[in-house]
């Protein structure tokens, strides 16, 4: 369904009128990544387990703190769609919407706005790029499964004539080579070019650029380094060296997508391995913005998934050494047993020794389902690691704001997610 939007400044009226505007914006969302999982990183980087933990990049720009509640009428726990929205329009809404008030009525978002100032914009992600946080930048649908509604906004939106966004890169082939329509060759055709591996993403020039490294989602970022797809911070350097060339800066949104859905799975392996290529897409952000006066960079969660907690059961011992030690995601090591039926098979992707029993466990699991081992492997490793969840949903609790560049402060303290919206909406210039 297509809304009509007016694309001027919706909150002018809250104008900051001694704030020094911002020529670029780098907008870094990790999807699902409450407090739990930055302090589980700091944990995770503490080699021995004596000494003073070292602050991690994330705690050396922290600056604030924001709550996640939507307005849905029979939800006080927010979705991603909501959650997104809230953070790329100011206007806080019900459960599945996307760029959509409470009233169904379309609101501009601050890339649409970004675009209608003259910048540059980019959507950078690890899910498919038509996902509910990503398509709430630059999408407007009353529900967020509309997957191939929101591919055909991404090429079918215009402001001022223009194409609204420059940049993307993630997963969803499946969405945009459709039987019904294939929109990748339409965008190649609008002057896009199409890459799908990190080698064309490496030699491809073209400011303008269709990144779509796999059907859906990409591989988690532990798993990347054995297949040609590239790592978030690979995705957001690649975009970068695009965007920065426009005189009038540019708009760019980075989502590390999968954090929240290893939350969802409590799974800690996908789940640590998700926030360190967070934590490195976060370092190559600042490494752009180092030095400079006119980039700003925001990092945020849009809420958190799992309940993750640091130890559990009273054993007053978290241990991440155990996570270190696995070289995959249980759902890789799952498949792979599967295809082999050979419990030896493990030990390709682990360096932890497992008991008889642990062993005995998983080979019951090879007669079921894939999901049966994965799942197997997820409350094996959470034992041993003393990892303890509360839940596989959402969790309404307040996420942290890291912030770096001119105008940080403006971010300090604790705000609603709506308020992130709005500030960013008076810092453009």
């Amino acid at each position: 369904m297509q809304h009509d939007i007016s694309l001027t400044n919706p909150f002018i009226d809250h104008h900051f009128s001694t704030v020094k505007k911002v020529k670029n914006v780098i907008f870094l969302i990790g999807d699902g990544m409450g407090f739990s999982y930055t302090t589980g990183l700091r944990y995770f980087n503490h080699d021995s387990q004596k000494g003073l933990m070292k602050p991690t990049i994330f705690d050396q720009h922290f600056v604030g703190s924001q709550s996640t509640y939507s307005l849905d009428a029979k939800s006080n726990i927010t979705d991603s769609a909501a959650a997104g929205t809230a953070l790329s329009t100011g206007f806080k809404t019900y459960n599945g919407a996307l760029g959509l008030d409470l009233n169904k009525h379309a609101v501009p978002t601050i890339l649409e706005y970004a675009k209608f100032l003259g910048k540059s914009t980019g959507l950078v992600g690890t899910s498919q790029i038509n996902h509910a946080t990503l398509a709430a930048f630059a999408s407007h649908q009353e529900s967020r499964e509309e997957y191939n509604a929101i591919a055909d906004d991404y090429l079918d939106g215009r402001i001022n004539g223009k194409h609204k966004i420059d940049v993307m890169l993630g997963g969803g082939t499946s969405y945009f080579a459709r039987s019904d329509r294939n929109l990748i060759e339409e965008f190649v055709k609008n002057g896009f070019s199409h890459v799908t591996n990190s080698i064309e993403l490496m030699a491809d020039r073209n400011e303008k650029l269709l990144g779509l490294f796999a059907p859906v989602e990409l591989p988690k970022h532990i798993d990347c380094y054995s297949t040609t797809v590239p790592t978030l911070s690979k995705m957001t350097k690649a975009a970068l060296q695009r965007l920065q060339y426009n005189p009038n800066g540019f708009f760019l949104l980075v989502e590390g997508s999968q954090i929240d859905w290893a939350g969802h799975d409590n799974d800690i392996v996908g789940a640590m391995s998700e926030v360190k290529g967070f934590e490195e897409a976060f370092k190559e952000a600042i490494s752009f913005a180092f030095g400079r006066e006119d980039t700003l960079v925001l990092a945020t969660a849009d809420h958190s998934t799992g309940g993750m907690s640091i130890d559990r059961n009273d054993n007053y011992k978290w241990n991440p050494s155990v996570i270190k030690k696995f070289t995959s995601t249980p759902a890789v090591i799952a498949a792979e047993l599967h295809e082999t039926k050979d419990i030896s098979t493990l030990y390709r992707h682990i360096r932890f020794p497992l008991n008889e029993e642990d062993l005995n466990t998983i080979q019951t699991t090879l007669d079921l389902e894939v999901m049966d081992t994965k799942q197997a492997l997820i409350n094996i490793i959470n034992h041993y690691s003393s990892t303890g969840w509360t839940t596989k949903g959402h969790t309404g609790e307040d996420v942290p704001i890291y912030a770096y560049g001119p105008n940080r402060h403006m971010f300090s303290g604790r705000m609603e997610n709506s308020d992130i919206a709005k500030i960013l909406f008076e810092l453009m210039a």
